[in-house]
């Protein structure tokens, strides 16, 4: 009998390397606004949704946040995806196993469903290869708050105590842990060893090829 019957993944720095883009695309945002960001200025907003990602540096620079600033940060984003972002070619093929295999897959996301729809183009796949999925739009709570993934367990009808996370943030695998879950951290966004030392994952992986292993 196998320990898990659900798989929630984060998107972005998990199902899509778009990390790099998105700060590319928030720099490129404020510019617009009179605001000249940093890359760095972003790293503590990462998997907190594009609110607090946008508005947290904005407010850094001493401007009130508008929410115009994210929409224009999303169609800068939306220019580039397909191109700059990397999409880990086992992706589509991890997925379709996962479902023969008989598990349930969902998308946590902070991201709202606009940025989701550019993903999703880039990812060559459609929202129908998942059981559920739950945005920003979707939640009143930001992670580390377990809300987002305790949503996604509910979505596909199963239990928390039985859901794997994968979760390439420590704001996010601090949310699967507090919602009782299997958290595996992945450190394509960030190193193992903060990862390890601020948010401790059940388990760590480097790519998700491994991640089959992991849950056997």
């Amino acid at each position: 009998m196998r320990k898990y019957d659900a798989i929630l993944f984060d998107m972005d720095g998990v199902l899509i390397d778009s990390e790099e883009l998105m700060s590319k695309a928030g720099q490129m945002a404020l510019h617009d606004f009179g605001i000249e960001a940093k890359p760095e200025d972003f790293i503590p907003f990462v998997g907190r949704g594009e609110d607090l990602y946008i508005g947290g540096v904005a407010e850094k620079y001493g401007v009130k946040y508008d929410p115009a600033m994210k929409q224009r940060c999303y169609d800068h984003y939306g220019d580039y995806v397909e191109t700059e972002a990397f999409v880990p070619e086992e992706i589509p093929e991890l997925l379709y196993r996962l479902k023969e295999l008989g598990y349930k897959i969902a998308v946590c996301t902070s991201a709202d469903w606009g940025k989701v729809i550019h993903n999703l183009r880039a990812m060559g796949v459609t929202k129908d290869i998942f059981d559920g999925m739950v945005t920003g739009d979707n939640i009143t709570k930001l992670k580390p708050d377990p809300e987002i993934y305790l949503t996604g367990a509910a979505l596909v009808g199963i239990d928390p105590a039985k859901c794997a996370v994968v979760e390439d943030s420590p704001s996010g695998i601090k949310a699967a842990n507090a919602a009782g879950m299997f958290s595996v951290g992945i450190d394509t966004s960030f190193p193992e060893e903060l990862l390890v030392r601020e948010s401790n994952p059940d388990v760590m992986i480097h790519t998700l090829s491994e991640l089959l292993s992991v849950l056997e």
